[in-house]
């Protein structure tokens, strides 16, 4: 594979962030185009990008908290947002399909972790469905259990990490 690169998202990044929402996740499950650009604008630190030499191929994007609800749903607009926040709500990490399978999601989330240990946030935490848990447990994160979260009209699961 080609050179990777990891990077903070930037707006010309858009366009093709929203191709890999859509074409990775089911309906309702997928970010409108407006609330990735409002995460990038809103939280750049939070939102990183993986690149070869020739396209973005995935990203993971979050907001910062004191107080971490995983079921409100408002989060995913950046409500209760706070970049002071010691506490990281991962809302999306999704490597395009064409590049699932070769370890992209764990480089970008390796490096995102180390980029909210250097910022000095205390946790990171995710929902995921039942056939992620795995991965993110071999990552370090710890599961809590089934989440009450009913997001695209799915399960889900609670996940967490203390960096």
């Amino acid at each position: 594979m080609s050179e990777i690169n990891i990077r903070s998202a930037n707006e010309r990044d858009l366009a093709r962030c929203f191709e890999i929402e859509s074409v990775s996740y089911a309906g309702s499950e997928a970010a409108t185009k407006e609330k990735i650009l409002k995460r990038i604008l809103t939280y750049p630190e939070g939102f990183l990008v993986i690149e070869n030499n020739k396209e973005v191929i995935g990203f993971i994007n979050s907001g910062a908290a004191h107080n971490v609800e995983l079921s409100n749903e408002e989060f995913k607009d950046l409500v209760g947002h706070d970049s002071s926040g010691e506490n990281i709500v991962i809302m999306s990490l999704v490597v395009h399909p064409k590049y699932q399978g070769k370890g992209m999601a764990n480089k970008l989330l390796s490096s995102f972790i180390s980029s909210m240990s250097e910022l000095g946030k205390k946790r990171i935490y995710l929902i995921c469905q039942d056939e992620l848990v795995g991965m993110y447990s071999k990552c370090g994160f710890i599961h809590q259990g089934k989440s009450d979260s009913t997001h695209g009209g799915l399960s889900w699961h609670e996940m967490f990490l203390t960096l």
